[in-house]
């Protein structure tokens, strides 16, 4: 089947790619000229692993390709997928659905045979009947469905997550568009994943309460990892302990600095404003997004106790900036709050990570970046553990010690421990939720 992927972001350009190695014949387009240039001579803008290979060798079998003609895209296709941005709207919360609009417009202007038009975007509730409405008023003659497909991707293990997906969420309102879409997932099918078919609403909803609920879960463990430094508690203890309730499960309970990235912080933002708008207040949901925004301060916090009080004049060492491992992305990242109050002190920051200096060379102004981990912690004195790529999880802490003028470490992954840096000889050291120690102990 030909289908065209409106989107060469993350969600279309992964989406896409998977697709056609599928089997699909797959067309991606966007209005970028740097991107589909850089798409045709093999070079992929985005950092996901495993994502440059599979899309050579699908390109290469004939199956993907890269255009700005929307309708060199669509012609022929049974399908087209908008997956454009939909980014927090300023001001009020809401999604911004502009792109999506724009796109299901041009999808209508350039389409002549009948079409399946599915958003892969995150959308509110009544989204793909506004897109409906919007097709049928630009080209009255147009046969065509509307169909939801959120996706459910994680940033670093987007391919797999693709290929063996916990469940596909399909929302139809005919059998005609169920059947284009079965034959699109046919694969998966085949080696019984799970493929929920609903409405449309229902689909639209399952994304956004998904990700609030996980959104949810980080910040009721990173709550409770503050309530246990004041009594005494190891949180990574209390995880362990909750997550082997089958009620309950490990992931997602693992406390640090807060969430950031693209999905958590947009989608609790466009849950909360829905609920608003249709006066039911999603409280819990607003209450998340409240704690998390403390959470990133909280971290400010630690930095400055372990930095005597003040950072002016200090030298601060800060491994991770990207939101998680294995992403370039710094959307919402925990480091776009703590490295500006760093250096907004009067600290010197210089920051290490495998593939967020691109986007954090414009996101933090004043930094200095480089590549390795020993030399950025020469004559350091402070030292800050952000983001947990396995780069930094297995690092000589003698030699990081010996290296800085003033050995104190803040731990925000929790990825070594006191005895770590005590035998390392480390003077100060602070986690999340855990036991440290100060310069005086």
């Amino acid at each position: 089947m030909k289908i065209a992927m409106i989107g060469t972001g993350y969600v279309g350009l992964v989406s896409g790619v998977c697709f056609s190695d599928f089997g699909h014949e797959v067309v991606c387009v966007d209005k970028d000229p740097r991107k589909i240039e850089m798409l045709e001579r093999g070079e992929v803008p985005i950092y996901e692993p495993g994502l440059d290979t599979l899309m050579a060798k699908n390109v290469e079998a004939g199956r993907l390709s890269f255009t700005m003609d929307l309708q060199k895209a669509i012609d022929g296709a049974r399908a087209v997928f908008i997956a454009v941005g939909t980014p927090t709207r300023r001001g009020d919360g809401h999604a911004d659905l502009r792109y999506v609009m724009a796109a299901a417009e041009e999808i209508a202007k350039a389409a002549k045979d009948y079409i399946v038009v599915v958003t892969k975007s995150t959308v509110p509730v009544g989204t793909n009947r506004a897109v409906r409405e919007v097709l049928a008023k630009a080209n009255p003659a147009l046969d065509f469905d509307v169909a939801s497909n959120p996706e459910f991707l994680r940033e670093g293990a987007a391919i797999d997550d693709f290929m063996k997906p916990d469940r596909v969420v399909v929302g139809v309102q005919s059998e005609r568009a169920a059947d284009v879409m079965a034959e699109i997932y046919r694969p998966l099918y085949l080696r019984d994943f799970p493929i929920i078919t609903t409405d449309l609403e229902s689909a639209e909803m399952i994304k956004y309460a998904a990700n609030a609920f996980l959104a949810t879960k980080i910040t009721f463990i990173n709550e409770i990892a503050a309530l246990c430094e004041k009594v005494g508690a190891d949180v990574k203890q209390v995880s362990k302990g909750m997550g082997l309730d089958g009620r309950i499960g490990n992931k997602f309970l693992h406390a640090g600095p807060g969430y950031g990235g693209s999905c958590f912080p947009k989608d609790t933002k466009a849950l909360a404003r829905i609920g608003q708008d249709h006066a039911i207040p999603m409280q819990i949901t607003e209450t998340v997004i409240k704690v998390n925004e403390e959470t990133k301060r909280r971290m400010v916090d630690k930095l400055l106790d372990l930095c005597g009080g003040s950072f002016n004049g200090k030298t601060v060492a800060v491994l991770g900036v990207t939101f998680k491992p294995n992403t370039d992305d710094m959307r919402d990242a925990p480091s776009l709050t703590i490295v500006p109050a760093l250096v907004g002190g009067g600290a010197k920051v210089r920051a290490v990570d495998p593939q967020g200096q691109r986007e954090g060379e414009a996101l933090l102004p004043g930094v200095q970046w480089m590549d390795d981990p020993y030399a950025a912690s020469e004559g350091a004195d402070l030292l800050v553990l952000l983001t947990e790529w396995n780069e930094f999880r297995a690092l000589d802490l003698t030699k990081l010690a010996e290296n800085m003028a003033a050995p104190r470490m803040a731990d925000l992954r929790n990825i070594y421990s006191v005895r770590d840096a005590k035998r390392a000889g480390f003077e100060a050291y602070d986690s999340i939720g855990r036991d440290g120690f100060g310069i005086a102990e």
